[in-house]
């Protein structure tokens, strides 16, 4: 596994290294040395798959207040999306910056979002499905968000979201929330 920081401080873009055979291949895509030795949150706590039938489904942009927090590691395991994530932390020289990958079947790799960072993305194909390994179980009602359009943070979608959640819809803007409560 080969750790890469993004322009977000702790927020990194993790690529596996397979191991080829006449049956396919085999890749680690977890390893608690491996996330030890980088200081990183282990997300071992839960995991959830997504499953987004079409093109240009939005979710996102999504994130647990610093007092809940918790760290995510997402992965894309069919299909592809453009996987974002939002600075929310206010104290970051990088607050109301975001960065983006392309997370897709192929290229196997993963972002790993540490707390105070939102999260969200768009599907760039139909039938992607998405992994989240998560530092904490769920708990309802701890979940906040923002406009996936927020003029203050500025996401350049590659594709215009065509579906999302009504939740998702009316998400307010940072300006009008605490992203710290």
């Amino acid at each position: 596994m080969e750790f890469a920081e993004t322009s977000l401080p702790g927020v990194f873009r993790i690529t596996t290294t397979p191991h080829h055979d006449a049956r396919g291949h085999f890749a680690r895509t977890f390893c608690q040395e491996s996330f030890a030795a980088h200081e990183l949150e282990q997300p071992t706590a839960q995991m959830a798959l997504s499953y987004n039938a079409k093109k240009g489904t939005l979710r996102g942009l999504h994130f647990i207040p610093a007092a809940e927090g918790e760290s995510k590691l997402v992965r894309c395991v069919s299909g592809a999306i453009f996987d974002v994530a939002a600075d929310l932390r206010p104290a970051s020289p990088t607050f109301r910056q975001w960065t983006s990958v392309e997370l897709n079947a192929e290229n196997m790799e993963a972002l790993y979002i540490p707390r105070g960072v939102a999260h969200g993305f768009v599907t760039l194909t139909d039938d992607a499905q998405v992994l989240y390994q998560f530092s904490e179980p769920h708990r309802a009602g701890v979940e906040k968000g923002i406009a996936w359009n927020d003029p203050d943070i500025g996401v350049e979608w590659p594709v215009a979201p065509t579906i999302m959640s009504s939740r998702d819809e009316t998400l307010p803007f940072l300006a009008q929330i605490d992203p710290l409560s």
